[in-house]
């Protein structure tokens, strides 16, 4: 089953990559990739990825880091987050599904319903419009920085020591997973909510590591696809962070393995807050400015 799961990410992702790289030869041959600076977004791509394979999440960080230093427009960002963060999440999969053992009906059951989340959900974000991107990235955003408030305050459940579920478990694992997996392609990422549901089913957490990124690995090509065709990312930012992001993944996994994240995942929540009010903020100037017009 685990080979299984191997073979059919490396397709998804060999796909992905044949579409992407395309695209964007297709934008640069055109002189249309965006302005931004090349080695910024690369940043941006490393620190998010880098902390993204600890545990901590890479789309609330990136966000973050994206509005602040106004590196891409709002109406891309959930695009723009899903398509960088493809490859890098990709390979944080292959390393954690082989070093931590995951009952394979489980970790099969509950990527394959991300996936349909995600594959649905993508059709209906990449044609909304900035300002409702805006409302619900901002109330996404808020909802991770609870998520993980909870986690930090030990509101939510530990986790046992399971490495799979049966019965009405897994039925309930499979059902949340559909939902976030349609939530991701609005930009709300699925580590916080993921890792909550493992540890509330009574899953070890470190079980938590291949399911939450093998989900992602798994639904992030078919979504990220489903963006590019419909021009609803930053080329360029994409591009960057994928690169940049990788190595940030392989150094975070090989080099670094854990650090005592308890102030950085508060400092996170910070962020996640502020920039969850700069994106509701962003909302309401451009409802004044259609209003005026």
């Amino acid at each position: 089953m685990i080979k299984i799961v191997f073979g059919i990410l490396l397709v998804l992702v060999l796909y992905f990559s044949f579409v992407f790289f395309t695209d964007y030869a297709k934008a640069a041959k055109e002189k249309k990739l965006e302005k931004a600076n090349f080695f910024g977004l690369g940043g941006v791509g490393f620190v998010a990825n880098f902390f993204d394979t600890l545990g901590i999440g890479s789309f609330a960080t990136s966000t973050a880091l994206l509005k602040f230093f106004k590196l891409t427009k709002d109406r891309t960002l959930p695009g723009t987050l899903n398509v960088s963060c493809t490859i890098p999440v990709t390979i944080e999969a292959l390393i954690f599904i082989t070093v931590i053992k995951v009952e394979p009906v489980t970790l099969f059951a509950m990527l394959i319903s991300s996936t349909i989340g995600a594959v649905l959900g993508a059709g209906i974000v990449s044609k909304l419009d900035e300002r409702k991107i805006e409302i619900g990235m901002g109330a996404a955003l808020i909802i991770v920085a609870f998520i993980m408030l909870a986690g930090q305050l030990k509101f939510m459940p530990v986790g046992g020591a399971a490495i799979g579920l049966t019965g009405g478990k897994l039925i309930v694992a499979v059902v949340a997973n559909f939902i976030l997996g349609a939530l991701m392609t609005l930009g709300i990422g699925l580590y916080a909510p993921c890792m909550a549901l493992v540890f509330a089913l009574g899953m070890s957490p470190k079980v938590a590591f291949p399911i939450m990124m093998g989900s992602c690995a798994f639904l992030m090509p078919a979504a990220s696809v489903k963006f590019i065709k419909e021009d609803s990312y930053d080329r360029k930012a994409s591009m960057s962070i994928t690169i940049f992001g990788s190595i940030g993944v392989l150094i975070a996994a090989y080099i670094v393995k854990s650090l005592p994240l308890n102030i950085l995942t508060w400092l996170v929540i910070v962020v996640i807050i502020y920039t969850s009010v700069t994106m509701f903020k962003s909302a309401a100037k451009h409802k004044r400015e259609s209003v005026e017009a």
